[in-house]
């Protein structure tokens, strides 16, 4: 893979990150004011917090691909 397509592909998944990570948000402020709101549905709630999840799992494997660990 030459430099030029190397940096692309870290662009896209710079890109994707950064969609998850707003997603990740607005999840979390979606379970916030559910919580707020009190009286809420427990189910939504739960199913909220592990799309939350999934897309933390998915925000750390996008992390790793675009800054390996290195040991020096």
């Amino acid at each position: 893979m030459n430099t030029s397509a190397k940096m692309e592909q870290d662009e896209v998944l710079r890109v994707k990150l950064a969609v998850l990570r707003r997603d990740h948000r607005d999840l979390d402020e979606a379970i916030a004011a559910l919580h707020a709101r009190g009286g809420s549905d427990m189910l939504t709630i739960k199913r909220l917090k592990k799309q939350k999840l999934a897309l933390k799992d998915q925000i750390a494997q996008l992390e790793d691909r675009i800054l390996p660990d290195i040991i020096a």
